[in-house]
């Protein structure tokens, strides 16, 4: 049986895979590594061949054309096995001290017959100017080391939100929503996070730092020069989001758990209003007024209850010739912080 499937969507990743597989291999026969060779043009499918030859117990790999971030995680969902799913870049890693730690956890807790929905753990940023760590910790926000519902999850800021780092989730769970991410598009770990929330009911957070999200490359997605070029990336990623519920469905859920769906779209909401504003060029602003637009004509409670829950919406759009300045000094104070660079 496999306890876990892990994709590693892979374009032009060369420099980075083999650091990638020679930590996740350490899983051994409890794990499978889905390799998604994206159209690379480098070594790329190279390298994921000779791990799939020396370890054909745990890895395979997936040749497919360039689709993009996207079209990686749709391959390793559609060729999954495994009872649980992990998404890990090809340029990130798993922690070689705390990776037998959560597989056994998780073969401990299926024998118990106590298989939680989503199992959460701690992060870890590794910088790659100084070479710098930062541990991204839920241990002020979740129970540890138990089965908890979201009765137990409680009210959050609005600068805090599940990352995909932070998630282990059931298979079964991210195919019960019907996600089928977009292909050639940056950030749709937004959608991988927001989509499966619904069908989400316990969890199991253990204060252990799992995936090492390697942070501060220029050319990487997260940097402002990418995502001032990229902002049309985050407008498509958005406007699904705003697609995939409504206020209807949400408040179906319960009070607890509609709280913290509505919550997570909050924030996405607030990061792509950041994304329209790098730049201050007014047709990006335009941009995303027309799906503010959209979103209010087709579902205004849910369009209503986001725009009172995001306090820059409004100022936002008042103080035109200094929102640019204002928000990009805000993300670099709080990337500071987290030590994103």
């Amino acid at each position: 049986m496999k306890y876990l499937s892990f994709v590693v969507p892979s374009y032009n990743a060369e420099q980075f895979l083999r650091k990638n597989l020679d930590s996740l291999v350490k899983g051994g026969d409890d794990v499978e590594i889905i390799v998604v060779n994206d159209g690379s043009k480098d070594g790329t499918l190279a390298i994921a061949r000779e791990y799939e030859e020396k370890f054909p117990n745990c890895v395979r790999v997936v040749d497919q054309p360039n689709k993009g971030h996207g079209g990686g995680l749709n391959a390793g969902i559609a060729n999954a096995t495994g009872l649980y799913f992990k998404c890990v870049d090809a340029d990130d890693w798993v922690d070689e001290e705390n990776y037998p730690k959560v597989i056994q956890l998780i073969k401990d807790m299926h024998e118990k017959g106590t298989d939680p929905d989503l199992y959460l753990l701690d992060y870890i940023f590794d910088r790659v100017c100084d070479n710098e760590t930062f541990v991204e910790s839920y241990k002020r926000i979740y129970p540890h080391n138990e089965i908890f519902t979201w009765d137990r999850v409680p009210r959050m800021k609005l600068y805090q939100y599940l990352m995909m780092h932070s998630m282990i989730l059931k298979l079964d769970v991210i195919k019960k929503s019907g996600v089928v991410f977009p292909e050639h598009t940056f950030y749709v770990d937004n959608i991988y996070v927001y989509a499966p929330l619904p069908y989400v009911e316990t969890f199991y957070y253990t204060p252990l730092p799992f995936y090492h999200y390697l942070v501060g490359r220029p050319d990487q997605s997260v940097n402002i020069k990418s995502m001032d070029k990229n902002y049309a990336h985050q407008m498509r990623v958005f406007r699904a989001m705003t697609e995939l519920y409504t206020w209807d469905q949400i408040q179906a859920l319960g009070k607890k758990h509609a709280r913290y769906v509505l919550h997570d779209l909050s924030s996405k909401t607030l990061l792509s209003i950041f994304f329209a504003l790098i730049g201050n060029k007014k047709e990006k602003w335009d941009g995303m007024k027309e799906i503010l637009s959209d979103w209010k004509k087709r579902d205004p409670k849910l369009y209503k209850y986001i725009r009172h829950r995001t306090p820059v919406w409004f100022p936002m759009d008042i103080i035109r010739p200094l929102r640019s300045p204002i928000i990009v000094f805000c993300y670099k104070v709080y990337a500071k912080i987290t030590g994103w660079f």
